[in-house]
């Protein structure tokens, strides 16, 4: 399936679990591989950008959905809250590892999702992301089956700045 058909369905996914009252998602940009959105809410704004890796590594023969998110909740006064969709549910209590560019952070899990403990880490994981080339995540699913999947990183910072400015953030 064409790549930003994809993001596109990635991105009516996520708003079909967001309350009813969410309006549809404006496109902020496509910055090489990343898309960014804006989503008005009541309350506030939720901007976000993700980008689906340029190549995944283990064998799988099924595997869902891929991709990495960055998230701006204007209602809920968060920022910067990096996701990480694996496409197959994580070994229970196994971490996620982030190599950027040879810097290396670990990410907890949860189901078919990887986040960053907290929102210190989250900010520390963007600034990376922002400065780097090229991200390698390694997780393991729950059947054992190691996957590496690389990121390209280009964009990221005009993705990044794109739905800083959308939800009135600096």
């Amino acid at each position: 399936m064409n790549g930003i058909l994809r993001l596109v369905l990635v991105a009516a996914a996520a708003l079909a679990a967001a309350p009813a009252a969410a309006a549809s998602p404006e496109s902020l940009g496509l910055f090489g591989p990343w898309a960014a959105w804006r989503v008005a809410e009541p309350g506030g704004r939720t901007c976000y950008m993700h980008a689906e890796p340029e190549a995944k590594r283990g064998e799988y023969a099924r595997r869902g959905d891929t991709y990495l998110q960055v998230t701006h909740r204007t209602a809920a006064g968060t920022q910067n809250v990096v996701s990480l969709i694996a496409g197959y549910v994580y070994k229970p209590d196994s971490p996620v590892a982030f190599d950027i560019d040879g810097k290396k952070i670990e990410l907890f899990t949860d189901g078919d999702t990887a986040w960053a403990r907290d929102a210190k880490a989250d900010t520390a994981l963007v600034a990376a992301m922002r400065a780097g080339h090229k991200l390698t995540v390694r997780g393991t699913s729950s059947r054992g089956t190691e996957t590496a999947d690389s990121y390209s990183l280009s964009g990221f910072s005009a993705a990044h700045n794109a739905i800083t400015a959308g939800c009135g953030l600096k």
